[in-house]
């Protein structure tokens, strides 16, 4: 319930694509998806980036990975996309790595 109601109030575009997280007990991933198309516009998790550490650490990496690939494609902000999970532990840590690049959320 909690996912359709952030999902209900929120849209990506190409402009200002949606940032979805999925996390699973072992890995986190992150993507950015232009809704208005149906296309994923650049993806990362923490298979891609080989990170070490607690899960805390390897959410940072991810969402460093996907900031530096949004910039690559020239995105500058994004809408976060948090799906049933809540603003916190790894989820808060991606999405501050995410504005740390440089990119707006």
């Amino acid at each position: 319930m909690r996912k359709k109601r952030v999902r209900a109030k929120i849209s990506g575009t190409a402009e200002r694509p949606r940032l979805n997280v999925f996390r699973s007990n072992r890995f986190i991933y992150a993507q950015l998806i232009d809704d208005a198309s149906g296309r994923t516009l650049a993806a990362a998790s923490t298979k891609e980036a080989g990170a070490a550490g607690d899960k805390k650490a390897q959410a940072k990496v991810v969402g460093l990975l996907i900031a530096k690939k949004a910039k690559e494609k020239g995105i500058k902000a994004a809408i976060f996309d948090r799906g049933a999970y809540q603003y916190h532990g790894r989820v808060k840590a991606l999405a501050e790595a995410f504005k740390e690049h440089g990119l707006q959320l």
